[in-house]
């Protein structure tokens, strides 16, 4: 966080200051179903308005393509923002241009305004210099809070951070810093646990993350593939036979750095895919024709769980078996609660990120239990990759 400016000691009383949240939040019948972002955006926003600036926030909301959709508008939004914070929320109609201009000079100090969503407008995927410029016109300063959105190269993320003050809001703040002791100054020894459907998404995220970890657990339909790397039979599950050359390479080079891959002894099969379907526990060298490997056996679970008992740092990305199924959420469960109660007793540093993450660890019942849960999916994984993320790049002092 050296490397760029926070909220710290900022003078913001009577200054306009746009702030890049990200409000693109699971809708249902017209309300907000799910307001984690709106809260974990909160925080930044009070922060702001209690030092009397007048807090313009910018998002965008689906995919509109580039013009404006009724279903895609942030109005309800705005009304959700304003149950959050418990007071109201002053709404444009538009983001740049007069309508956006007098709700903005509408405001007084200490005022929140939140303006129409940025991709109604084509010019904010295409990062255009002039859209940049009307959005400027907006503020004096600028402060990105939406780390999910900094792998972006769009005129709210980085042009913007380019023509005014930037600085790096809380919730942004408190994702890199998570994200470096997890990455980048881990108390060692450290793991990773990598799992998810496909080797094919997550080869540059294993090949970044083998020069950081000291042990490296791979599960899921990925670690399939590594299975029949090694010569198993994996049946009907899924696998990508075309990267076994791949997954032989990363084993290859996890040996010469002395990273440990922990890969699945044990299964649980079964012929169907569906809830509760007739399946049985098997070794990995034991699936027959006709069966899909759906998630870890008891064995491989006590493997994971003894060696994060030995660890101090643990990142995680991606579910150990079809966690959304079960009895196939047995494997993610139970590792995710060792995981959960070693950080309660201080020995363990849990960073996890990822979409099906942040489900698998809510449906487990622990995701308040982890020191941080990202709710950023793509820029959580170009982050392992070890990219420069635009937005971020976009924030260091020039």
């Amino acid at each position: 966080m050296a490397s760029f400016r926070t909220l710290d000691g900022l003078e913001v009383k009577g200054r306009r200051v746009l702030v890049r949240v990200d409000f693109n939040v699971p809708m249902q019948d017209g309300r907000v179903s799910d307001a984690t972002r709106i809260e974990r955006g909160a925080v930044t926003i009070r922060e702001l308005s209690g030092k009397g600036a007048k807090v313009v926030l910018l998002s965008h909301f689906g995919r509109p393509k580039g013009k404006p959709e009724p279903g895609l508008s942030l109005r309800p939004i705005a009304d959700a923002l304003a149950r959050v914070l418990g007071r109201e929320v002053a709404f444009a109609p538009d983001c740049v241009g007069p309508e956006a201009e007098k709700v903005v000079a509408a405001l007084s100090e200490g005022g929140i305004a939140l303006l129409e969503n940025l991709r109604f407008h084509p010019e904010e995927e295409k990062n255009d210099p002039a859209f940049a410029d009307a959005l400027a016109a907006l503020g004096d300063l600028y402060v990105n809070d939406a780390f999910s959105c900094s792998h972006r190269a769009h005129a709210s993320v980085v042009a913007l951070a380019e023509r005014l003050p930037a600085y790096a809001g809380r919730l942004l703040q408190a994702e890199l810093e998570a994200l470096e002791k997890a990455l980048g100054g881990a108390a060692r020894p450290a793991a990773a646990l990598v799992g998810g459907a496909k080797v094919s998404t997550k080869l540059a995220v294993l090949g970044n993350l083998l020069g950081r970890v000291d042990a490296l657990v791979i599960g899921g339909g990925m670690a399939n593939t590594f299975l029949a790397a090694e010569g198993l039979a994996v049946g009907k599950s899924l696998c990508e036979p075309d990267l076994a050359g791949e997954a032989r390479a990363i084993v290859e080079r996890a040996q010469a750095k002395g990273v440990e891959i922990l890969l699945p002894i044990d299964a649980v099969v079964a012929r169907e895919f569906k809830p509760n379907a007739a399946c049985r526990t098997v070794g990995v060298e034991e699936v027959g024709p006709e069966e899909m490997i759906l998630d870890v056996g008891p064995k491989t679970v006590r493997d994971i769980q003894e060696k994060l008992a030995a660890c101090k740092t643990l990142l995680w990305n991606g579910p150990l078996g079809a966690f959304e199924v079960p009895p196939f959420d047995a494997g993610t469960v139970a590792v995710a609660k060792t995981a959960a109660e070693l950080t309660k007793a201080g020995k363990l540093v849990t960073v996890a990120g990822g979409g099906d993450t942040v489900a698998a660890l809510a449906h487990a019942g622990v995701l308040d239990s982890f020191s941080y849960v990202s709710t950023a999916g793509g820029a959580f994984l170009e982050w392992l990759e070890g990219k420069e993320l635009p937005g971020i790049a976009a924030l260091r002092p020039r």
